[in-house]
Parts: structure tokens; sequence; C-alpha cells
């Protein structure tokens, strides 16, 4: 019999709290026309990117059997870590069980107290979190705004390091930071700039590194997380910079020290999908084709979709309620797109986040566009 009262009388009112809004969430399987995933490469499915993996788990086992610092740490870490540092052009990397855990390594783990990070008002949850984990002072900036961030930065006293932290590619509009005007701000005020690439490695740059490569940014003028579970197809995140700043992470990072390593396989999958991304650049080609033609056939149908030209396509809408009743019927239609809602974004700025990936076609996307504004018409507010 459960006897802690008061914990549940406070879940049943936050559960309440959360059904009143429309922000109650469902995990649902995938069914129909991918218009959701992050797999923009189709690389979690190619055959050779599950063949690597499958041999691995022949050889190494289904598990690490520890962290890497006990007896979790095998020679295909080390192979890929050294594969993803040549292939940004980074002095090293360290790999993470997740983008998050990466994420919370490096801001946990750099920013001390005297310090100040200058955060982006846009960036992610993890990023969020692993700032309140610091002792340094958190001060946000304008989104994507580098006349707000060089204000920010004359106007803050800063007795030790100051750290910019932003996306490269916004998880939920498809925006693109930009970085090179950022990185001109960091050079002159001596910050360290922290780029999260998430949506942009493997899609954006001539060799599919990321927008820090698109935009011209020297690998020596920036430490950048790069998750590993979106376009590269499989899991994990890499830390990728000059080696002393790697080699510090290892050392100190709780997050990497006190977790169990990811299975082996996935470093020798990983090895795979860094290959085909360096050999088959049709695949971000045809994703930034692609997202150009879905932006455009919404447009044409009345639809706001925001500003950026990005392969992550907003459907503005506002209301949560109405978000899901629209989602829900392209979903009973076949077609699987998801309802963001608050607290992933603003109040009142409820929204579909269409992903574009390589697995479309001109006849899906002119579909999927016809079908979503058809749902957003008729379910009305």
């Amino acid at each position: 019999m459960w006897t802690a009262s008061r914990f549940r009388a406070r879940l049943q009112r936050h559960a309440a709290a959360t059904d009143a809004d429309g922000r109650r969430r469902v995990l649902r399987p995938p069914s129909g026309l991918d218009l959701s995933s992050n797999d923009y490469l189709r690389h979690a499915t190619d055959p050779r990117v599950v063949a690597a993996m499958a041999a691995a788990v022949q050889r190494e086992g289904a598990g690490s059997t520890g962290s890497r610092l006990l007896r979790g740490d095998r020679e295909t870490f080390h192979a890929v870590e050294s594969a993803f540092a040549a292939f940004v052009g980074a002095e090293a990397s360290l790999y993470f069980s997740s983008g998050y855990l990466g994420n919370l390594a490096v801001l946990s783990t750099w920013p001390e107290a005297g310090d100040v990070v200058f955060s982006d008002a846009h960036n992610h949850a993890s990023l969020i979190d692993a700032m309140r984990l610091s002792r340094a002072q958190r001060v946000i900036v304008r989104h994507n705004d580098p006349d707000a961030l060089r204000a920010a930065i004359a106007t803050t006293p800063c007795d030790g390091v100051a750290f910019v932290v932003v996306e490269s590619v916004y998880s939920v509009d498809g925006d693109v930071a930009p970085l090179a005007a950022y990185a001109k701000a960091c050079r002159d005020a001596g910050a360290v700039l922290l780029v999260d690439e998430a949506h942009a490695v493997g899609v954006y740059g001539a060799r599919g590194t990321g927008a820090c490569e698109e935009a011209g940014l020297h690998p020596s003028a920036v430490i950048t997380m790069n998750p590993a579970g979106k376009a590269l197809g499989v899991s994990g995140s890499f830390v990728a910079g000059p080696a002393w700043a790697i080699d510090d992470l290892m050392q100190r990072a709780r997050p990497f020290i006190f977790s169990t390593a990811p299975p082996p396989a996935v470093a020798d999958a990983l090895l795979t999908s860094l290959d085909l991304v360096r050999t088959e650049r049709w695949r971000r080609d045809t994703v930034r084709a692609l997202a150009r033609q879905m932006r455009a056939a919404l447009v044409a149908e009345g639809i706001d979709v925001g500003t950026s030209d990005a392969h992550i396509v907003p459907v503005h809408i506002g209301d949560n309620a109405r978000a899901v009743a629209v989602a829900t019927r392209l979903q009973a239609e076949g077609v699987d797109v998801r309802a963001v809602r608050p607290p992933t974004v603003p109040e009142g700025r409820a929204r579909l986040r269409v992903s574009v990936t390589v697995g479309l076609d001109d006849a899906a996307v002119v579909m999927a566009a016809a079908q979503i504004a058809r749902a957003v018409r008729e379910c009305a507010a």
C-alpha cells in the first residue's frame, strides 16, 4: 500500500495542470512517413552501419561492463575519438554516452566561481541544466544577436574566464547562429566559444563537419559538442577541441568518470557512419534541397514556417491543444509529425516540428505539405 500521500497528491496536482493546458505527453513509436526523427542522413538503418554494429556486438559483447576508467575502455573508443577529431580538424575528442551528458560534462566542469557564462536565450535544456550545476554566473543573451553579446560581455564584470555558449542550428526553429560574428566577439574579448553542433554535424559544411565549418571557423577557435544520435544515426556525443582541454574532461568531468561506458559496438557503428559522411555528400545535399522544397510548399499553402532555411521546419500554431490535434490527425493519416509545446517553446508558441530527412523525395514533400496545411486549416482553434 502506498503511504506517502503528500507525494502522490503533489504529482496528481502536476498531472492535472499538465492536462489543463494541453501539455500531456504520450510515448508513440514511429509509424508512417518520417517527419519527426533526427536521422537526417538515414544512417540509423543503413545496412553498412547496422552490419558494423552487429559484428562488433559479436566481438565485444552487448555491454562495456564498467566506466571507461575502470574496465569499460576499448580500443574501438580510442579509434572513433581519433577519427572524429580528424573529421572536424580538432586535436582531440572525447566520447560520451549521450549528448546530454556531453553538455553536462563541459559546462559543469569548466566554468568555475568568478567566471561568467553568456548563454543564448534559446539554448537547449541540456545546456541550461549543465550551466546551473556550475558555480559561474550565467548571463542570458538575446537570441542570435552578436551585438547583444558584445554589449553583455562589455558590461558584465568577470574576474575569471568568460564562456559563450550557443547552438549552431537550433533544434525547434532550425535557425542558424551567426557563428563567424560570435567567434570574432570571443576573439576580441578573450572568451571561450562553446558550440553545440547537435543538428548541424553531418548536414552542414562542405565536409559535413557542421555549421562551424560552413561559417569558416578554424577548429582551433572553438570547442564543439557533437551528438552522434542524430545525423550520424547511432548514439552518444563527442566533445572536440584542444588536446589539453579534452584531457581535462577525462580527468575531472563527473559525467565521464562516473558513467558506465556505452556499448563498444556503437563506436564501430560510428566509424562506419563517419566514413559515409565523408564519402556520400549527396545525402546532405539532398536533405538541404528537400528542406528548401518543404518550406516553399508550406509557404505556398499559407503556412508560417519562420525565416530559416534549415532541415528543421517549424509550423507555428500557438495553442497547445490545437497543435496536438493537428499532429494527432496527421499521424492518423500516416504522416509522423509531432507537436512541440512548453517548456520546450515559450507559452503560446506551440508548433509542429517538421524534420526533413534524405528518406523523403519530391512527391513525399509535396504530399506532406498539402496534408499539413489542410490539417492546420481544419483543426480550428
